[in-house]
């Protein structure tokens, strides 16, 4: 199996494309850490991996938090002695036009998506250096490559995620450590559910102009991106244990975006 043996921390993996990622890695022989704000919900999706004959346990995690991150992680290295992948993926979406968005909105977007990207990967870091190696990946978005209207912080926040990548990959390269960005599109999600009415609402359109003409316009079948595209693109960074696709970001979009 791709990652039997492997210990991988998912953070965000109480629902949606988290949770569908933990599913993948453990159906490819992981142990996985399913890290997440609601500990009772991380509780849940690992207690439905370990019933699917899947290695997990929850963490309560809130990313934003250097201490639960700290410990968050130590507890995974305590109960199975490594971690292999971190799959840094919690974040949330917050729409309004930039001259109306407030300070303290602005401040918690980013917080959740760098903040805790840069608190996880350093916790995780710190052990994978001393076992020799690892896999760190960003989950980013198209945002991370393009712009959309609305989403000021969010776009900031995901294009600074392919730089703190690019960082890891230079700096992890000596202690066998690899870095990479997921892009995906849109993916019907609770996330993506909740910000087709904001928008509509905001660009005074109904709720399907604004999954055909803005969400899906530009994709080449008219097609959401699925949770399980963007976990077999996880599982082919975690499972790649060559360097030489470090610091590189893949694009999961039905073609919304190409380069």
């Amino acid at each position: 199996m791709q990652l039997q043996d492997k210990v991988a921390v998912i953070t965000g993996a109480a629902s949606g494309i988290g949770k569908e990622i933990a599913r993948s890695f453990a159906e490819a022989g992981a142990t996985v850490a399913i890290a997440d704000r609601n500990a009772a919900a991380a509780d849940a999706a690992a207690d439905e991996l370990r019933s699917a004959g899947g290695r997990s346990l929850g963490i309560a995690m809130d990313v934003t938090s250097e201490s639960e991150v700290d410990s968050g992680i130590a507890a995974v290295v305590e109960a199975y002695g490594r971690i292999d992948v971190l799959v840094s993926n919690a974040g949330i979406q917050i729409v309004a036009p930039l001259e109306q968005f407030s300070y303290g909105d602005w401040k918690r977007l980013l917080a959740i998506h760098l903040d805790g990207a840069f608190l996880t990967t350093r916790a995780a870091l710190r052990h994978m250096y001393r076992q020799g190696g690892g896999s760190i990946i960003y989950m980013g978005s198209v945002h991370s490559k393009e712009a959309s209207v609305l989403k000021a912080p969010y776009v900031t926040a995901k294009h600074g995620l392919i730089g703190l990548a690019k960082v890891v990959a230079k700096e992890g390269a000596k202690h066998g450590v690899r870095a990479n960005v997921i892009c995906p599109g849109f993916v019907r999600t609770p996330l993506v559910d909740k910000q087709i009415p904001e928008q509509a609402q905001k660009l005074g359109i109904s709720e399907d102009d604004v999954i055909q003409q803005i969400m899906l316009k530009d994709t080449v079948d008219g097609e959401f991106t699925t949770a399980r595209d963007v976990a077999e693109a996880a599982l082919f960074f975690a499972s790649f244990e060559s360097k030489a696709l470090t610091g590189q970001s893949l694009i999961v979009s039905h073609g919304w975006f190409m380069q």
